[in-house]
């Protein structure tokens, strides 16, 4: 029997393609300022995908993004500066000798950034499975104000509220979207699988899932995990990307985004994570101009008015969301349009 490749399998083989031949041209023939936004776009596209498994496909009202994120950019930072590096830069206290000591390759420092966030997920799944729904979103948050909170009250570590800097700048366009295109393969196949199913079988109904003998908090635990893994890879990446990273950034202005992004997008879609961080992320660095002092048909001129790209942007959101109430794609996929297409014609 021959290897015969379906029709959608031919349609993902050239979605990956042309966003690979994207990745490619962007590094080599967009400039600086354009490749720093489609890095962010990536590394945010990461994290997105993420949350989305955790908060959108299993219906875990989960608020910690911000927290494994700093796990992972704290531990990327530690094994991608060295003993000098270190030294020099940490003013408040002397760091701890295991701390000078820690040294690995960009390969593997992400690896581990990912490896520890989801460590730390799995410990942290056995007190917070116990609640659900709003007493679960509490518990979480609590989690992300304790991360960052550690960060700073630990200097001989993490420099405290002076940050780490100098970080090596490995972060470029084949590092960030090759990753993400990594994890949205990933999040892809784990919401198609078994599990994926047994996920959103505990978003629609927890009590019926457990009735049909699922294992939820085990299939709650693998989501948690895996969505902390991927957060924390980004942490890293994010850490590579900006070479300074301190406590202030891991705020939960940095979930709120992600939250933002999410539910615009679709609670439970892939697709629409991805729409969903291209429009937050691009759309409010396009917007930049509206900061700015502007000449409107050559008759009004207005005065530089700093955070009015933020005020229309909001805007534009609640009209957004007035009229997709489940955000833009819903709990749809892409593949989900084309059947959608076939079935019609």
């Amino acid at each position: 029997m021959g290897f015969i490749i379906k029709k959608d399998q031919w349609i993902n083989l050239a979605i990956v393609a042309a966003t690979l031949w994207f990745i490619w041209f962007a590094q080599t023939h967009l400039d600086e300022y354009t490749v720093r936004i489609l890095n962010n776009i990536a590394i945010f596209i990461i994290l997105a995908v993420s949350y989305n498994l955790i908060n959108g496909v299993t219906g875990q009202f989960s608020l910690e993004p911000n927290g494994f994120v700093a796990i992972g950019a704290y531990v990327a930072a530690l094994l991608l500066l060295d003993a000098d590096a270190k030294e020099y830069q940490y003013d408040i206290e002397s760091p701890y000798p295991w701390v000078l000591a820690l040294q690995a390759n960009f390969v593997w420092a992400l690896f581990f950034a990912g490896t520890f966030s989801a460590l730390l997920a799995l410990a942290l799944s056995f007190p917070v499975f116990r609640v659900r729904g709003d007493y679960l979103a509490i518990v979480t948050l609590g989690f992300g104000f304790i991360i960052r909170i550690l960060a700073i009250n630990n200097p001989e570590i993490t420099n405290g509220s002076l940050g780490l800097n100098d970080i090596p700048e490995f972060s470029n366009l084949y590092w960030t979207g090759g990753v993400a295109l990594l994890a949205v393969i990933a999040i892809l196949n784990i919401v198609d699988s078994k599990f994926g199913r047994a996920m959103k079988a505990i978003r629609d109904d927890e009590d019926a899932a457990i009735a049909m003998g699922v294992n939820t908090f085990k299939i709650k635990t693998m989501a948690f995990c895996t969505s902390a893994f991927l957060e924390g890879v980004g942490g890293g990446l994010l850490a590579a990307l900006l070479t300074s990273i301190s406590p202030d950034l891991f705020t939960f202005f940095l979930t709120f985004q992600l939250l933002i992004i999410i539910v615009l997008g679709g609670l439970g879609s892939t697709t629409g994570a991805i729409i969903g961080t291209v429009l937050v992320m691009g759309g409010s660095e396009w917007m930049r101009f509206l900061d700015e002092p502007m000449n409107i048909f050559g008759i009004v001129e207005t005065p530089a008015m700093p955070g009015m790209r933020m005020v229309v942007f909001s805007i534009i959101l609640i009209f957004v969301m007035l009229f997709a109430r489940e955000g833009i794609m819903g709990k749809r996929e892409l593949k989900d349009l084309f059947k959608k297409k076939r079935g019609e014609s």
